[in-house]
């Protein structure tokens, strides 16, 4: 059998599969089902957590790429209204922490890293769920709160754009016949109803959170891949 053959058997029995990862929503999930981790590991977690998506029972799923949406950290001087001071988000753990993970990721082959921005005018301190409920029944008071009980909220600007963007590339360039998303927002909605009468297969990864009943008539399956990992806190 020469090489022109091979390849077009190759062709026609593989299923070329493009996987989209919202970054953001990834990070938040893999911490909660897997613990904390270096950037190191948490690269190499979301790396075969994605190739955990080509094996499939019943079809020869041949990976174009890794698509990884996120937002570069903001360098920035905020408020703590618990400390009563300017805190600079350069110098946290956290903006060091993303900088390496973005930096481990390009590493991997088959990742290309689509940047979008934190907005600079929404950079805030809350207060986390817990402690608010406790606040407003009564059991602890102001005084109690702690810099513990402050989350920081962070607003990403172009990632869901750069996504759909990017959906609709894969789609009419005829690169790809699979297209799996990891993620749990709604927004894609519009995007794979695109894909799908275009008669790309469309696949989304959840990862075990709970998605919207009305969400299943816009996908042609749902799949969240088998992982081991043992949950640990660094």
């Amino acid at each position: 059998m020469g090489k022109g053959t091979k390849k077009k058997e190759f062709e026609k029995h593989t299923i070329k599969t493009a996987i989209l990862v919202d970054g953001g929503f990834y990070r938040k999930r893999a911490k909660s089902l897997w613990g904390s981790k270096s950037p190191f590991e948490r690269a190499n977690e979301l790396n075969d957590y994605c190739y955990r998506h080509l094996k499939d029972n019943y079809e020869n799923r041949y990976l174009y790429r890794v698509f990884y949406y996120d937002c570069p950290p903001i360098a920035k001087n905020i408020y703590n209204p618990v400390t009563q001071k300017t805190v600079s988000l350069e110098q946290t753990a956290e903006f060091s922490w993303m900088n390496e993970f973005l930096k481990e990721l390009k590493h991997h082959r088959k990742f290309a890293l689509r940047m979008g921005r934190i907005s600079d005018t929404q950079v805030h301190y809350s207060l986390k769920h817990e402690p608010t409920k406790k606040l407003l029944r009564g059991d602890i008071d102001v005084k109690d709160i702690t810099t513990d009980d402050l989350e920081l909220n962070l607003e990403q600007k172009g990632v869901d754009m750069r996504i759909g963007v990017d959906i609709s590339s894969l789609v009419f360039k005829h690169q790809v016949t699979q297209i799996i998303l990891i993620s749990g927002d709604s927004d894609f909605v519009p995007a794979a109803k695109q894909a799908r009468r275009e008669g790309i297969d469309f696949i989304l990864d959840p990862m075990r959170s709970t998605i919207k009943d009305d969400l299943f008539e816009h996908i042609d399956g749902i799949r969240t891949p088998k992982m081991s990992f043992h949950k640990t806190e660094k």
